[in-house]
């Protein structure tokens, strides 16, 4: 017989527990979640609450054509989104510098605190994404880029 320190044992995961990409993409495969509540509005982004947690909010979004935010970071929150369907463009601004992502389904995004970007449907189809939210919830503060 052997002792195993206890922190090389596996510990089960509740999912308040998982990785925010995990849970985006095991939402984003139980479609029974979500499909029902999927609206496209010609005027904004439209936006949906799955669940809402002690620990979490889980959102569907929908992206129209040229539909997108302007920069912002989610404050003190973390999280992530997963593009379910068609393809967005993320510009995260670095410094002066502005990085740019060209996300399609199945990829996913990662945040945390002051994480500022831009989120935009810059394809010819509509594009569908589940994003989550902890530690201060779905707040959106504007940002600027910084010029050289």
């Amino acid at each position: 017989m052997f002792a195993v320190p206890e922190n090389t044992i596996a510990l089960p995961q509740t999912r308040g527990a998982l990785h925010p990409v995990r849970i985006a993409l095991d939402t984003a495969a139980r479609r029974e979640l979500w499909a029902h509540r999927l609206r496209y509005d010609p005027d904004q982004r439209f936006s949906a609450l799955i669940e809402a947690t002690d620990e979490q909010e889980v959102w569907l979004l929908s992206w129209l054509p040229g539909q997108g935010t302007d920069l912002h970071d989610h404050g003190p929150a973390t999280g992530a989104f997963t593009v379910v369907s068609g393809a967005l463009t993320e510009v995260v601004a670095v410094g002066s510098r502005q990085v740019l992502h060209h996300l399609h389904a199945g990829q996913s995004r990662v945040f945390g605190p002051d994480y500022a970007h831009q989120v935009r449907n810059d394809g010819p189809d509509p594009a569908v994404t589940i994003h989550v939210y902890r530690d201060g919830g779905r707040t959106m503060r504007p940002r600027h880029f910084l010029l050289d």
